[in-house]
């Protein structure tokens, strides 16, 4: 049996509006926490609650700097995810329909 837990990581990540909003923001390049925390109207500890969650799907990298954070968002992190979702999604024309008779 297929292993779904790193795709419902990915699919987890991307379930809340905000951090959707926060990949939204990420797409203009890599961002310090202060800047999302500011943008996002967000404290600091809500900020990263939704970033441990985009960083542990792989979606978001995290660079520290100082006492900072700065994210961005993963190529690697993207491609798979998109795959994920088109492997899970494209019916398999080998297998026949079921059918409960």
């Amino acid at each position: 049996m297929t292993d779904f837990s790193k795709d419902a990581r990915i699919f987890k990540a991307l379930c809340d509006r905000k951090r959707l909003a926060i990949l939204d923001c990420l797409k203009g390049g890599e961002t310090c926490a202060c800047v999302l925390i500011e943008k996002m109207h967000i404290g600091q500890s809500a900020l990263s609650y939704h970033m441990k969650i985009l960083c542990d799907s792989g979606i978001v990298t995290a660079r520290q700097e100082g006492k900072w954070t700065h994210y961005s968002l993963s190529v690697t992190g993207r491609n798979y995810a998109s795959k994920r979702l088109l492997e899970l999604t494209t019916p398999n024309s080998q297998t026949q329909a079921k059918c409960c008779k």
